[in-house]
């Protein structure tokens, strides 16, 4: 089985506007798709940086002189480069999906499909995992993730349930899981609901939205004049914390401005939003909900 398929491949990589001597960083490496892509548009001096937290990742690692892969968050990506002596970039791209392997394995416990432990770490040597959330956050903090990271009008319910049925036995598996939030879904969209708790329950436990944050800060001091910035988002809140950093420089509010009404931004789009074609997501279901924004340092 394919480890990934990669979103809006040729869309991204191009975004890069790739210098065949440049430096460019993949910080979503998965299954290398992407980074295969922007080796074959590098000539010999050009360098390619990935990063990817997931062990299963290092598997998939390329046999390419000009290629390091770096097993980490990508929310540490000035730390480590400057640890292989790199100040500066001419590109990053970045797909914040959750991966095809990732979601397929049953055992990682990303997916709604399978019976398996409580886990959804991206990260395996992480302490965090679905388990901890699960059975000790409080009923306050489960009702925010259900909130904020899943938009479900029932969380109280939801939350309420949970720490009610966890005081009988801890809930170990998506399996328990399922059958405690069961009488809580809709019928017609149930498969939907559950898919939108354990995203929101993984982007909990892999701290995704703080890592998309401390990442994207530090793209302006990374990136060249001229260089480009390309990234894929999923869900709502990625989406716009990444509209609005490449607007503003911002996550919320607006930007200052000098005496003469002008603001000072670090990036400046590129071209408009760019979103899978109707054969691509017929292709590949897990497309559809794609959205790539391209940007230039100013």
């Amino acid at each position: 089985m394919e480890y990934h398929n990669p979103v809006l491949l040729k869309e991204s990589v191009d975004g890069l506007n790739i210098k065949p001597d440049g430096v460019y960083v993949d910080v979503t490496f998965g299954g290398g798709g992407h980074s295969k892509l922007i080796l074959s548009r590098l000539g010999e001096k050009g360098k390619l940086y990935a990063f990817d937290q997931d062990l299963d990742a290092l598997e998939n690692k390329i046999d390419d002189p000009r290629f390091t892969l770096i097993n980490e968050n990508f929310r540490f990506i000035k730390r480590f480069l400057r640890f292989y002596g790199v100040k500066e970039v001419d590109g990053i791209l970045g797909d914040f999906g959750v991966s095809s392997h990732q979601f397929n394995v049953a055992e990682r416990g990303f997916s709604t499909r399978f019976e398996a432990k409580l886990d959804m770490r991206m990260n395996q040597k992480s302490s965090l995992s679905a388990f901890e959330v699960i059975n000790e956050y409080d009923e306050d903090h489960l009702k925010k993730i259900f909130y904020e990271y899943a938009d479900l009008r029932n969380a109280p319910r939801l939350a309420s349930e949970i720490v009610k049925a966890r005081t009988e036995s801890p809930i170990e598996s998506s399996e328990r899981l399922n059958e405690i939030l069961r009488p809580f879904l809709f019928k017609e969209k149930e498969h939907k609901i559950l898919a939108q708790i354990y995203q929101a329950i993984r982007i909990e436990v892999n701290q995704e939205i703080e890592a998309l944050k401390e990442f994207l800060l530090q793209t302006e001091d990374l990136i060249k004049k001229g260089g480009r910035l390309s990234l894929i988002s999923y869900h709502s809140l990625e989406d716009r914390l990444v509209k609005r950093y490449i607007r503003s420089g911002l996550f919320e509010g607006e930007p200052e401005k000098d005496f003469f009404g002008n603001i000072s931004v670090p990036f400046k789009k590129a071209g408009g939003l760019i979103v899978p074609t109707a054969e691509e997501i017929y292709r590949n279901n897990r497309a559809r909900s794609a959205k790539l924004r391209i940007a230039k340092k100013l």
